[in-house]
């Protein structure tokens, strides 16, 4: 980080440099607005989703988007013309219908900006509320756009271990030679660690619930390994890293962990005082985080937990009486 030199930490509602972090605890126009056009490299956020919980107001669906289609186009034009914009939403859920937001994002990044998505990225968890009239929703999704065609993608700090690495050519002018990437192959846009070593497509980064160790208040908090990825594919070291909703701050912690400078913006002074705590944690070494990688946990068949419980199979025999 920084090469373990002291942080230079701005507290401050307008744009000002040099800084490392810069945290705004204003509405997020406001700050966007001091920004300078195509300053940062990279913007991810989760914006609020309208859910009525308590750190956002519910307003009608079609004034949301007016003022999430504002702070998109603020984001736009202060990112420059090589960088990446990441969003990550779910499903607006009104009296039990569903309402993807990924696609209603979708015309505002790709016909009102103009710019081109890259990858709709699956970030799937195993766990999360029960649903009773539905099937129970078990992803999110991250939309990858760039601005322009010449955009930074550096595949090989997040490539993953192949599957059959000692796999070859068993034809043509490479037959016998290794047909894989020592590095390791593309993760793909389906996002599942399991296991112990990256073993399939997807990467499967467990949602933050209450005994994950980076839980905070926050309600709808994102885990810094979910940002990592996107941090170290799609921004260049001591580029700047921006995210206008950062609630407690997971993705300016993911920026600094690589050596990103960082701006982060949340009008609850809450949740600003916390991501300060983060980071001074992060630079003390007490930051308690997942390790970038660490393979969720799967109940072996040796552990009590994974077993059918006695109770099941008692009514099911008791239903074949």
């Amino acid at each position: 980080m920084f090469d373990n030199k002291k942080l230079n930490i701005l507290v401050s509602n307008t744009y000002e440099q040099p800084f490392d972090v810069l945290i705004a605890n204003t509405d997020t126009l406001k700050l966007l607005r001091t920004i300078p056009s195509e300053t940062v490299e990279l913007i991810v956020s989760s914006p609020p989703y309208n859910l009525g919980k308590s750190y956002e107001n519910r307003q009608s669906f079609k004034k949301y988007f007016v003022f999430q289609k504002q702070v998109i186009e603020e984001c736009y034009r202060i990112l420059k013309p090589e960088g990446n914009f990441c969003w990550q939403v779910g499903n607006y859920i009104e009296k039990g219908e569903v309402f993807p937001l990924d696609i209603y994002y979708y015309d505002i990044f790709k016909f009102d900006l103009g710019m081109k998505l890259r990858n709709r990225i699956i970030w799937y968890f195993g766990h999360g509320l029960h649903a009773k009239k539905r099937f129970s929703g078990r992803y999110e999704t991250i939309l990858w756009f760039s601005k322009t065609d010449d955009y930074i993608f550096n595949l090989d700090p997040v490539r993953v271990p192949s599957k059959y690495p000692g796999k070859r050519h068993f034809k043509g002018n490479k037959k016998g030679q290794l047909s894989c990437n020592p590095k390791g192959k593309n993760p793909s846009d389906i996002w599942e660690i399991i296991v112990t070593d990256f073993d399939t497509c997807t990467w499967d980064i467990p949602n933050v619930k209450s005994n994950h160790p980076e839980k905070t208040i926050h309600p709808c908090q994102y885990p810094i390994e979910l940002v990592e990825r996107l941090v170290l594919s799609l921004s260049n070291e001591y580029g700047v890293v921006l995210d206008p909703f950062m609630g407690v701050g997971s993705t300016l912690l993911a920026a600094l962990l690589h050596n990103r400078k960082t701006i982060g913006i949340d009008k609850e002074k809450e949740y600003c005082d916390i991501s300060m705590k983060r980071i001074n944690d992060l630079e003390n070494g007490r930051l308690r985080k997942r390790e970038l990688g660490k393979p969720v946990h799967k109940p072996t068949e040796n552990e009590k937990i994974s077993h059918v419980p006695s109770e099941w199979k008692l009514q099911q025999q008791e239903k074949l009486l």
